[in-house]
């Protein structure tokens, strides 16, 4: 008997449950379709495309807008309007020690001669007295000052847009390790 009762008991709650279970989810699925049909998207128009109208390109006698040419013409043009007071005399005769790059040149030394400062530059195998105001390296160099660790120039070189610009530069003294002495 006690079998038959749990039994019966098992069985009356879960006819419990699945009576009550399906319930709720009806109406929220009921819920969700009423939404549905009373929502309704907004969408704005998408505009209307422009009209595209090709170009055609008549060079003509034009300077092909990618070539060296055209910017030689206007770097050129701009240099005969505007002159510019750095620009090296390309007239005046070149020094010696010109037809060096400042690279190749190690000052080894300093000395006096006639109140005046020079300083000792090797090239190779060859000794040059250089002294303040003189042209040195292959970039329109000036020796600006000779010091007894250093010789300080000036250089005058053309930058990227063909404007000439001033730029310092150094030889310092060689040391004595590099010498061998």
């Amino acid at each position: 008997m006690m079998r038959l009762l749990c039994a019966l008991g098992a069985f009356g709650a879960a006819t419990l449950l699945t009576g009550c279970g399906d319930g709720d989810v009806q109406e929220v699925r009921d819920w969700m379709k009423q939404v549905q049909r009373e929502t309704l998207p907004k969408v704005k128009p998408l505009p209307e495309p422009k009209e595209f109208v090709p170009y055609a390109y008549n060079p003509g006698a034009a300077v092909e807008p990618f070539s060296e040419a055209k910017l030689l013409n206007e770097m050129a043009r701009v240099a005969a309007s505007n002159p510019n007071p750095l620009q090296p005399n390309a007239n005046r005769p070149r020094e010696l020690l010109e037809n060096y790059p400042l690279d190749i040149m190690r000052m080894v030394g300093t000395l006096q001669k006639g109140g005046a400062n020079y300083a000792l530059v090797q090239i190779d195998a060859q000794i040059h007295q250089v002294r303040a105001g003189q042209r040195i390296g292959q970039n329109h160099g000036l020796v600006t000052r000779i010091s007894e660790g250093a010789i300080d120039i000036r250089e005058v070189v053309q930058d990227a847009t063909g404007d000439w610009v001033e730029r310092k530069a150094t030889i310092e003294l060689a040391d004595s390790k590099e010498t061998g002495k």
